[in-house]
C-alpha cells in the first residue's frame, strides 16, 4: 500500500443506515478504497454495499467489531460471502484464517488487546508491538490493523515501532480527525489510514459543503502526506531485452530515491538490476519465459503492488505480448499505475518515491 486513505461508512463503530447513498456522494469526491463494519445493517444490504464498490471499480473493505469468537467468526463467513477484497480488525487470526484461508481476501487483525465499543486498544507498547510480530508472522496475516489513536499513550511512538518490527503493511485506524494525525501515521510507515465518523461530521477543511468534498479534502491531505511516508514502495520492474539497458540506466539514474524500497522483478531483469546497484533490495522472480510475468499479475491481483514499471519495445515482434496485454489489463482493473516506458516511469518515481533525478 502507498499509504491509502481508506473511507469507513461508519459511524461509532457501526455502518450508517444510508451508506449506500454514500458511496454515490463518496465515489464523486474520488475516493477508491470504501469500507464498512459488519453491524449496523442487514446482511442483504452489506451485500449491496460490496456489490456496489466493486462495480465502481473500487476496493471493499470489511471491519469486524465483535468481541466475542462466535460473533467474529460469523463476521469472517460474512466476509468471504460478501467476496470484499479485505477483512479488516479481529483478534482471533487462528481461528479466522481458517475461514479466509482459501479466499482470495487480504486479512489485517488488529494488533495488541482490544476491549469496549467503540473499540479501544489497551496495554503496554512494548505488548503491542509483541503481538504486531506475532501476528504478522501468520501465513494468512496479510497485514495489521492498528487502533492507533485509541491507545491512551504516545501513539506517534507506537505507530512507528509497530511499522519498523514487521513486514507487512499496517493500516492506522480510529479516531484519526485531521491533518496532524494523517500526517504522523504516514512518517511513522503506515500502508494507509481509516476515517469514517470524522469524515461524516465534516471535521475537515474543505473548499464546499457536502460529503464529496470532505472525501476531496482528505485526498488532498493524503497525497501531501504521501510525500512524508517512510512505508517502503514495491515497485515492479521488467523489460523486453531490447530494452534491458534502457531500464539499466533508469534505475541507476533513480538508485538513491529507491534505497529501502521493495524491488520485485522478473529473472533477467532482475539479474540486470542486482548488478547495476547491488545495494538496492531486489526480489527475483522466474524469468519472463519461464512464468515471472504471470507471477508479477498474481501480485498486482492480490494488491501488493504500488506501481508496474515494464519497460516495453513496441517495434520488434515479441512471445510475450500477450503477457504484457494481461498485465496491463489487470494494472487498469485494480487501479495499479503502470509505466511503459522512462518518461512515466519518471512520474511515478517523483510521485511515490520524491524522486528528483529527471
Amino acid at each position: 500500500m502507498a499509504f491509502d486513505f481508506i473511507l469507513m461508512l461508519t459511524e461509532n463503530d457501526r455502518t450508517i443506515p444510508d451508506a449506500r447513498a454514500r458511496i454515490d456522494e463518496a465515489l464523486e469526491g474520488g475516493v477508491r478504497h470504501i469500507g464498512f463494519k459488519d453491524v449496523g445493517l442487514p446482511f442483504s444490504e452489506l451485500k449491496g454495499l460490496a456489490d456496489a464498490i466493486r462495480a465502481s471499480g473500487g476496493r471493499s473493505y470489511l471491519e469486524v467489531v465483535s468481541l466475542d469468537e462466535e460473533s467474529e467468526l460469523a463476521s469472517a463467513r460474512a466476509a468471504v460471502e460478501l467476496d470484499v477484497d479485505c477483512l479488516l480488525g479481529g483478534t482471533r487470526p487462528q481461528a479466522v484464517t481458517q475461514v479466509t484461508r482459501r479466499h482470495p481476501l487480504r486479512y489485517y487483525p488488529f494488533a495488541g488487546r482490544i476491549s469496549g465499543h467503540p473499540s479501544v486498544l489497551e496495554g503496554p507498547a512494548e505488548a503491542i508491538v509483541d503481538s504486531a510480530r506475532k501476528l504478522a508472522d501468520l501465513e494468512h496475516v496479510h497485514g495489521l490493523d492498528l487502533l492507533a489513536y485509541r491507545f491512551a499513550g504516545d501513539v506517534p511512538a507506537l505507530m512507528r515501532a509497530v511499522c519498523s518490527a514487521v513486514g507487512k503493511p499496517v493500516i492506522m485506524a480510529g479516531s484519526i480527525d485531521g491533518e496532524a494525525r494523517i500526517n504522523a501515521a504516514a512518517e511513522a510507515g503506515a500502508g494507509g489510514f481509516t476515517v469514517g465518523t470524522a469524515a461524516l461530521a465534516g471535521a475537515f477543511p474543505a473548499e464546499g459543503p457536502g460529503f464529496a468534498a470532505q472525501v476531496r479534502a482528505i485526498l488532498g491531505l493524503t497525497a501531501r502526506a504521501r510525500a512524508r511516508s517512510t512505508a517502503p514502495r514495491r515497485i515492479a520492474l521488467a523489460a523486453h531485452d531490447t530494452r534491458k539497458a534502457h531500464l539499466r540506466a533508469w534505475v541507476t539514474r533513480h538508485a538513491a530515491a529507491l534505497e529501502g524500497h521493495r524491488l520485485i522483478c522478473t529473472g533477467g531483469t532482475g539479474h540486470v538490476i542486482s548488478e547495476a546497484a547491488p545495494q538496492l533490495n531486489v526480489r527475483r522472480l522466474q524469468r519472463g519465459s519461464r512464468g515471472g510475468d504471470q507471477q508479477l499479475g498474481a501480485l498486482i491481483a492480490t494488491g501488493e503492488l504500488d506501481a508496474v514499471i515494464f519497460f516495453a519495445d513496441p517495434t520488434v515482434p515479441h512471445g510475450g505480448e500477450a503477457d504484457l496485454q494481461a498485465l496491463t489489463r489487470l494494472s487498469v482493473l485494480h487501479d495499479t499505475p503502470l509505466a511503459l516506458g522512462p518518461s512515466a516511469a519518471d512520474m511515478i518515481a517523483t510521485a511515490l518515491l520524491g524522486s528528483d533525478s529527471l
